[in-house]
């Protein structure tokens, strides 16, 4: 495994002292209890109340100013306290660094809710998922092999919570990727699992004459269908459904641009490796295929690779039980396996992205 610094140098050596290590078990310990005190911690608005008052307030005027009670005020700030989200000085508490992050950064809000809503009460089955290689943490919400066939059926503030998070990090380098992807000037683009059509959107208002064809599931080209019909280029926006995992299913050709975003996190290698050949056999020497992923060695700061490869236990316990945030070295090795090469890789989009552009192998 390839790590770039300043990764290499960080993951190479102890990184704690024993005092420090034995701090971090037991954080990792208490990690559910830390998470849920912080989470309400927002939730309720003492973050905020204490952010808006400089001088400090009293475990009184805390509670006052919440509503809650002076227990449920105490053990609150007391366990924030001892985190580190808070300091307390003169019998007045303060917020501490780590606590203006948790309500200002909005990475960190979306991260939260997204651990909440979407996968907390399925991580208890992680040990399972590992184990059996599928989604076993699913089954708090519903009986489907895979998350995706029902994001739709989803309670209300999980699919809120699910496309927040997804939509926070894709969006967000949708305005550095639309230069790279129409270098080219594709006339024809293929989204593929372009979910509610947001890409696809981006693009027919970039470019007035490209034409796209959103190829996933069925029932997310109803979502998508729902979500773009106001679009005043909605009529440039195709679907095509299909099911990705069936091995027999082709690719329709010819497109110009074949655009894959934070998609192939989703499948297992082999599964990867399969979508990705036949991909190859639908284009021709002319076309270019697009990886967009947030590959988590290729990260400018090493906060960004330890949030991803968290998030890839996500898709063990409840997206599908076998994909990952992949490394770059383990996608290439699928790009190259389906008979493509990758002749360009872009990093640095948004918050953490690469484009992976590849052409098909000419021999």
């Amino acid at each position: 495994m390839n790590l770039p610094s300043p990764q290499k140098e960080i993951y190479a050596k102890e990184r704690f002292t024993a005092l420090e290590a034995q701090r971090l078990a037991q954080e990792i310990a208490f990690g559910p209890v830390v998470f849920q005190v912080s989470r309400l911690m927002v939730k309720f608005g003492v973050f905020e109340l204490l952010a808006k008052n400089n001088e400090g307030l009293s475990l009184q005027e805390v509670a006052t100013h919440t509503g809650l009670s002076i227990y449920a005020a105490q053990v609150l700030l007391e366990s924030s306290l001892t985190i580190g989200t808070i300091m307390h000085k003169d019998d007045k508490f303060f917020i501490a660094k780590a606590g203006w992050f948790l309500i200002n950064d909005p990475m960190a809000r979306v991260n939260m809710e997204f651990n909440h809503d979407v996968n907390y009460l399925g991580l208890f089955d992680l040990e399972k998922a590992l184990l059996h290689g599928k989604p076993e943490g699913l089954k708090v919400f519903g009986d489907w092999p895979t998350i995706y066939e029902g994001l739709s059926q989803l309670p209300g503030q999980v699919q809120k919570s699910w496309f927040g998070f997804d939509h926070f990090y894709s969006d967000h380098s949708f305005d550095d990727a639309l230069p790279i992807v129409f270098a080219d000037r594709p006339k024809t683009l293929l989204d593929v699992g372009g979910n509610t059509g947001r890409w696809s959107q981006r693009c027919v208002a970039y470019d007035s004459e490209v034409s796209v064809t959103i190829m996933d599931l069925p029932q997310q080209l109803a979502l998508m269908r729902e979500q773009i019909k106001d679009h005043p280029d909605a009529r440039r926006i195709h679907g095509h459904g299909v099911n990705l995992l069936d091995r027999e299913v082709p690719f329709p050709k010819p497109f110009d641009a074949i655009w894959m975003s934070q998609f192939l996190d989703c499948f297992s290698e082999e599964e990867v490796t399969s979508i990705l050949s036949r991909a190859a056999r639908s284009m021709t020497p002319s076309s270019r295929l697009y990886i967009m992923e947030t590959f988590w060695d290729r990260q400018k700061y090493e906060t960004a690779s330890y949030c991803l490869t968290q998030i890839s236990l996500y898709f063990t316990a409840m997206a599908n039980g076998n994909s990952k945030m992949y490394h770059s070295d383990d996608m290439e090795r699928c790009v190259r396996a389906a008979g493509l090469k990758v002749e360009e890789i872009f990093d640095g989009l948004g918050f953490g992205h690469s484009i992976m552009k590849c052409k098909i192998l000419t021999y």
